[in-house]
């Protein structure tokens, strides 16, 4: 049976098509059977899998309000990524309005997969940037949740929302849900701000934070209008090396050895030592942010994060092109941590991660 995972969070932006396509194609390189679930009415997994979305005939839309369509109908194959994906385009957008007047509506998703549960090893559900009833739907229908942060202080804003939401599912809808991890987008090491974001965050989750962080890369911008994942797009870089290292997490094997790891994955909601007051369980071990979740591989302040598996020149792609790994200056965004406007940053996004465990 497949293990259905959701790639949530209300904030738009944060990379949850990108983390959906190249944690789905990472799986496949390492041998899973993968479906993706385009549930975004933007209908961005299916270009980014080489699809056009305003020539499809059926769509997601299809599956769930016509009784008459079912999954194995409406799955494409991707060309390039090595998945299947259950495509979307600005149609689902009506859906939300019609599955409103509909019996058991937020379950419409998961009746809609249940016939190809066992044709899959994992489906993974790019959701809206919304806590709407399509994301609903879709929590309602997984068995865990991914949840794509950028580190920026505003990302930190609307945690508290969705894992209240993702609460509310697991209570009244759908015990087996689990936060799976969060996983760090578009890290930038050598700011100061993305760093401070990343601790608190470390610091708030524990080993919720998964090991692996996403640094930012030209290179995700350009798979996509090609309509491949980054994993052939571009093979060498950091950012397919990122993902084939998360990709290993959410199997639950390390990095390195290959062997399963205690890593605290999946926790229940409902646990009280797995809610965010966190009940000492989950606090901070000590131990470094590690870069690209190698052990022992501790963010140096003073060096550009180049992830897992990255080159040690930052500014230079494996392939001798140009990896615009970090577009600013080196220094850009740096300050010693001791000015007005650094303390400001930091007591700010204290009084976030503060409000998020709060709740």
């Amino acid at each position: 049976m497949a293990r259905t995972i959701s790639l949530a969070n209300q904030k738009g932006g944060v990379g949850k098509t990108t983390t959906t396509i190249n944690l789905g194609a990472s799986l496949a390189e390492l041998g899973q059977r993968v479906l993706l679930v385009d549930f975004d009415p933007q209908g961005a997994a299916t270009v980014g899998v080489g699809l056009n979305p305003n020539e499809l005939d059926i769509t997601i839309y299809n599956l769930l309000l016509d009784r008459a369509v079912d999954a194995p109908m409406v799955i494409a194959k991707s060309p390039k990524a090595g998945v299947d994906i259950l495509p979307a385009n600005i149609d689902l957008a009506a859906a939300e309005v019609v599955l409103v007047g509909e019996v058991a509506r937020e379950q419409a998703l998961g009746r809609a997969l249940k016939p190809v549960q066992d044709e899959y090893d994992f489906i993974l559900i790019d959701c809206p940037p919304s806590l709407g009833l399509l994301t609903v739907n879709a929590l309602t229908a997984s068995h865990s949740v991914i949840i794509p942060m950028e580190c920026e202080f505003f990302a930190l804003r609307g945690m508290a929302l969705l894992v209240d939401t993702i609460e509310k599912v697991q209570e009244r809808l759908n015990p087996e849900l689990k936060i799976e991890g969060i996983v760090a987008t578009m890290y930038d090491g050598r700011t100061l701000h993305s760093r401070e974001v990343l601790e608190r965050v470390r610091e708030a989750f524990g080993n919720r934070l998964f090991k692996t962080a996403i640094t930012r890369t030209i290179r995700f911008a350009e798979a996509p209008v090609a309509g491949e994942s980054i994993l052939t797009y571009a093979a060498a870089s950091s950012g397919a090396a990122q993902y084939r290292a998360l990709a290993k997490e959410v199997l639950g094997f390390d990095h390195q050895e290959s062997e399963l790891t205690a890593s605290g994955r999946a926790l229940p909601i409902d646990d009280a030592a797995a809610r965010l007051d966190f009940g000492g369980r989950n606090e901070p071990s000590g131990e470094p942010v590690r870069a690209g979740g190698i052990s022992g591989d501790a963010v140096d302040p003073g060096e550009p994060f180049t992830g897992h598996s990255g080159p040690a020149d930052a500014g230079r792609a494996p392939d001798g092109g140009i990896d615009n790994t970090v577009a600013e200056p080196a220094d850009t965004g740096e300050s010693d941590g001791n000015s007005a406007t650094d303390r400001s940053i930091t007591t700010s996004i204290e009084s976030e991660i503060d409000s998020s465990i709060s709740r």
